[in-house]
């Protein structure tokens, strides 16, 4: 992903997370932050497809449209943010495709940590994933909504 794509990343969040916006500001930091995490899927000449990930701290989640200033020196998970495909490219392999890329070439052995949103628990769970509560976490929970829950997958 390059800065070029974020216009085009901003509408495919709006698309695939109507009830959970964030600001451009949002995905300007995670790419200034981390960019190694941040891919664009291309498809006719603009992005059709989004991944946003970096380096984190275990059993936590960032607040959503929330920016998180910096990343952990010592990371103890990592962080996918984002899957997030139009709906002409999904049943494709390209969710599988990022979350092996993860766990392959950026995680480096850190757990992966996500907040499944839209009923998407399934989903994820057939990727590896599996629910934690972590009370803690449940105020920042809220701000995704009611069927929000946090999820983690070891390496495999």
């Amino acid at each position: 992903m390059c800065d070029d794509d974020l216009e085009r990343v901003v509408d495919i969040a709006s698309v695939c997370y109507p009830d959970h916006p964030e600001d451009m500001a949002i995905f300007k930091e995670r790419l200034r932050l981390f960019p190694r995490g941040c891919l664009a899927l291309a498809g006719g000449g603009s992005a059709s497809g989004y991944l946003l990930s970096y380096p984190w701290t275990a059993d936590s989640a960032p607040p959503l449209n929330a920016l998180v200033l910096r990343l952990p020196e010592t990371p103890e998970a990592y962080y996918l943010h984002d899957l997030a495909l139009m709906p002409a490219r999904r049943g494709q392999g390209h969710a599988r495709a990022g979350i092996e890329f993860l766990r392959n070439e950026l995680a480096g052995g850190l757990p992966l940590t996500l907040v499944s949103v839209n009923g998407t628990v399934p989903f994820w769970e057939r990727h590896g994933f599996r629910v934690r509560r972590t009370p803690a976490l449940d105020a920042k929970l809220a701000s995704y909504g009611r069927d929000a829950r946090f999820m983690v997958a070891g390496q495999h």
